[in-house]
C-alpha cells in the first residue's frame, strides 16, 4: 500500500458523517473531517462557557487562562500535525495535543479543588477530555501503524 493510501485511510477511519456542528461543503483542510479535531473545537467551546462563571477575580488569575490555553491546544495541535509531512510527525502533534488535553482535565481539579467549578461543569469537561484522551491514543497509534 501507498503511503499517501495509508494516510488516506487513517484519516478515513477518523472521519465524522454527520454532525450539525460542521458544513462538510465548506471544508478545504483534512484536520476539518476528523472527529476528534470536531470533538476538540467542542471541548474548547464548553470550556469557555465554564469560564464564563467563574468569579470575576478568578478570571483574572492564571488557572482560567490556562484551561482555556490548554483546552484550545488540543485542537491547534491536531490541525497543525495534520499538514506534516509523515504520519509519525503528525503523530508527535497528536501526543502534544493529548498532553493538552490531559493538563485541562487537571486544570479543572485545582478549580475543582478551589471551589470555583461546579460539579456539574467539571463532569461535563472531564467526560469530553477523557473522550478525546482515549481517541488521541487510538488516533495516534493508527498513524504509527500505518507509516
Amino acid at each position: 500500500m501507498l503511503l499517501a493510501d495509508m494516510k488516506a485511510e487513517a484519516f478515513s477511519r477518523w472521519s465524522i458523517v454527520n454532525s450539525s456542528q460542521f458544513d462538510y461543503d465548506k471544508m478545504a483542510f483534512k484536520f476539518e473531517k476528523l472527529q476528534v479535531w470536531q470533538k476538540a473545537i467542542l471541548l474548547s467551546k464548553a470550556v469557555n462557557q465554564v469560564l464564563q462563571r467563574f468569579p470575576i477575580e478568578e478570571k483574572k488569575y492564571v488557572l482560567s487562562q490556562q484551561i482555556k490555553r490548554a483546552a484550545d491546544s488540543v485542537a491547534l495541535n491536531i490541525a497543525e500535525g495534520s499538514t506534516g509531512q509523515s504520519n509519525k510527525e503528525f503523530a508527535r502533534f497528536i501526543t502534544i495535543a493529548n498532553r493538552s488535553a490531559i493538563e485541562v482535565v487537571c486544570a479543572i481539579y485545582l478549580a475543582k479543588s478551589r471551589e470555583i467549578i461546579s460539579k456539574e461543569d467539571f463532569d461535563l469537561i472531564y467526560t469530553d477530555a477523557t473522550e478525546i484522551i482515549k481517541m488521541l491514543q487510538a488516533f495516534k497509534n493508527t498513524l504509527l501503524k500505518s507509516d
